[in-house]
């Protein structure tokens, strides 16, 4: 049996220790694999972005993917037809960007070549410029995928858990531009 003081002393180290976990779940630092992120600039539905270390480059939901030439330059025109997690809404946009890459995939069902351009997110209350290749995600659950080069920008990812942050950018948010990035090692270019 434990005397006034100890029960004290005790009870005072538990609630301690209760509130060490409960700022630890509120680390803004730590994400969920699954978070709600708004494509910028100016268009903004909210949709789910699955953080996903096991992917380097990110991916974007894209259809009537459209590869033409602008000067010297190689370009893509492409549509993002999502659902607008805040309303319900499907929503679409037809982008046009600079092509910063081609990605060629090869798997069991073949070799599949993908254009890679740079796109916006809004993840917490800053901005994230990242490459993204362009892949029609209609058959998928989530229609971003982060990858590590993304998630290093961001920080530690908890697998427990969802939707930590919510996406909430402005004018003044801080931006993150992929130009400025550096990478892990185990990362690479």
């Amino acid at each position: 049996m434990l005397k006034p003081m100890q029960h004290a002393v005790m009870t005072g180290l538990t609630l301690c220790m209760l509130g060490g976990v409960a700022v630890a779940e509120e680390d803004s630092d730590t994400w969920g694999w699954v978070e709600k992120a708004t494509i910028e600039p100016s268009w903004g539905p909210e949709v789910k972005a699955k953080l996903d270390t096991g992917a380097l480059t990110s991916s974007m939901q894209a259809e009537n993917i459209e590869e033409f030439e602008r000067g010297d330059e190689d370009w893509v025109r492409f549509e993002v037809e999502v659902e607008d997690e805040a309303s319900g809404d499907v929503v679409s946009k037809t982008f046009e960007r600079e092509v910063v890459r081609n990605l060629v995939l090869s798997g069991a069902g073949g070799e599949d070549r993908r254009p890679a351009v740079l796109m916006t997110l809004c993840m917490g209350n800053e901005l994230y410029e990242e490459q993204f290749s362009l892949r029609d995600r209609d058959d998928l659950i989530y229609p971003v995928l982060l990858g590590r080069r993304a998630i290093q920008e961001l920080g530690a990812v908890d697998v427990t858990r969802t939707f930590t942050h919510d996406a909430d950018c402005n004018d003044d948010s801080p931006r993150h531009s992929y130009e400025d990035k550096e990478y892990d090692e185990d990362i690479g270019v």
